[in-house]
This record gives structure tokens, C-alpha cells and sequence, in this order.
């Protein structure tokens, strides 16, 4: 029995500790998912909070077949984040751009870096909605295609095709800019 199901074990036989050793292990790779696909900080650590709560409001029913925890809590992420999409797109309303934290970093590196981020976020809502769940659970999830594959009910060969195929559009969009 590996260490994460016998802390799942523990989790689901009430054992606290255990469950706050899952969610410090698993939060900043949700949380990162989260915030590349709402593109907020806010609710990507309001919708990070969600996920653990429904997470432990179900743990009852977790059964442990050999798949990652983790993939059980992406999965739960990935919907977090499908309803309040929805919910966006059906308030149609538009949010200010968070204030910047005052930082040690050096200004320009910092500005640099956000202006990189705001131009791989808006190149990834160029991408079909399969291939921006593969690349955000791959690359700022930093998971395996086994887990990602777990994670969306899809094939390892599908997410390689879908990785593959988000990794061109990417280089495509952000490079042919400057190519062509």
C-alpha cells in the first residue's frame, strides 16, 4: 500500500491530520490550475477552496482503485472551474485587472514575466477547450500524461494528440507574430 492510500485511508476514516497532509501536498498544483484557466487571483484561490471542500464533503464515496488522488481532485477542479465559466459567461461581466503586489524582485523582470503570462493566457483561450485542459494539467499542473490522462477520462494517446496538437497552435500563435 502506497503512503498516499494510506493517508487516504486515514482521510476517509476521519483522520484530519491526514486530510490536511493531502491538501498541503496537492494545493499549489490545483490552485495553478485553476488560476491559469479563470485568470484571477481571488477566484482561482476561492475556487482552490471549493475543491478541497467538496473534496472532503465526498471523501465517504472515494474509492481507491489505483488511480492518483490527485487525478480525483483535478477532476473535481476541472468542474469547479467549467461551472463558473458558465456562470462568467451568463453574468457577462467584466473584472479589473488585479492590483500588482509590491515584490523584492527587480520591476522589469516582474513586468517581463506578467506581460509572458497575459500572452500565453490569451494564446491558450485561442486553443480548443480539450487542449487547454491538457496543456494547463501538463504544464502548470505539472502532472504526468498517465494523470492527466486519469484526470480527463481520455486516453494517454489522446493527450499525447491533444498535447501535441496545443503544443504547435502555441508555437504558431505566440511565434508567427514574429515569423510571419
Amino acid at each position: 500500500m502506497s503512503s498516499e492510500e494510506t493517508l487516504v485511508r486515514q482521510a476517509i476514516d476521519g483522520n484530519q491530520i491526514a486530510f490536511t497532509q493531502l491538501y498541503d501536498e496537492h494545493f499549489d498544483k490545483i490552485y495553478r490550475y485553476i488560476y491559469f484557466r479563470v485568470n484571477g487571483q481571488a477566484e482561482a484561490e476561492d475556487l482552490t477552496q471549493e475543491v478541497f471542500i467538496k473534496a472532503l464533503e465526498a471523501l465517504g464515496s472515494y474509492k481507491w482503485r489505483g488511480v492518483p488522488f490527485a487525478s480525483w481532485l483535478f477532476r473535481i477542479a476541472h468542474n469547479q472551474v467549467i461551472d463558473y465559466l458558465r456562470k462568467q459567461a451568463k453574468e457577462k461581466r467584466t473584472t479589473l485587472d488585479e492590483a500588482t503586489a509590491v515584490g523584492d524582485g527587480d520591476p522589469v523582470v516582474m513586468t517581463e514575466q506578467k506581460l509572458e503570462i497575459e500572452e500565453l493566457t490569451v494564446a491558450l483561450k485561442n486553443l480548443p477547450l480539450a487542449q487547454q485542459e491538457v496543456i494547463s494539467l501538463r504544464f502548470i499542473a505539472g502532472l504526468p500524461i498517465a494523470e492527466v490522462a486519469k484526470a480527463l477520462g481520455k486516453s494517454e494517446g489522446t493527450v499525447k494528440a491533444l498535447q501535441y496538437n496545443a503544443t504547435m497552435s502555441l508555437r504558431k500563435i505566440l511565434f508567427g507574430k514574429w515569423n510571419g
